[in-house]
């Protein structure tokens, strides 16, 4: 999994790993948008540059097995690679494709995500990611999350 410098279109490999107590304590709401302590009960995940500790990105999610359903709670990119100045393309997309090949993992053809988006960012997640409205949430299923984890996961095959 790769995301890529908008300046030169170098692909940089990243890691998505648990979130630790001394990662809390430094997602200042300036940087990530979000008071992130209010998810210490939930699953959260950073996304760095492997080798680097960074944290580009960061989601939130909540498992509801009864719905075989991962819903993503929050999901932020560090104010710099926000918008068309950013830093780095691909950091939301590899997080939701995380969440997805979780899904698929949890609950094989079944699999579903969800997020309730902000209405100025929901036409973004239905172009980019093909997610469709659900009432008050976006949602993508198979065969639409395995498009996804490939298009994300397409380096692992190069390897």
């Amino acid at each position: 999994m790769y995301i890529v410098k908008t300046t030169s279109k170098k692909k940089l490999e990243v890691k998505i790993v648990p979130l630790n107590d001394f990662d809390f304590e430094h997602l200042k709401e300036e940087r990530y948008f979000f008071n992130w302590k209010v998810e210490r009960n939930h699953e959260v995940y950073k996304l760095c540059i492997k080798g680097n500790n960074d944290i580009l990105g960061v989601i939130s999610l909540e498992k509801i097995p009864a719905e075989w359903r991962i819903h993503i709670r929050l999901l932020t990119v560090s104010i710099e690679n926000k918008g068309k100045s950013k830093v780095y393309e691909r950091i939301a997309g590899c997080l939701i494709a995380f969440v997805a090949k979780t899904a698929v993992l949890d609950y094989g053809e079944m699999a579903c995500i969800s997020l309730r988006p902000k209405s100025q960012i929901a036409q973004h997640y239905i172009n980019k990611y093909k997610m469709i409205i659900t009432g008050m949430t976006l949602s993508i299923e198979v065969p639409e999350i395995l498009n996804l984890i490939n298009q994300y996961y397409d380096d692992e095959k190069e390897r």
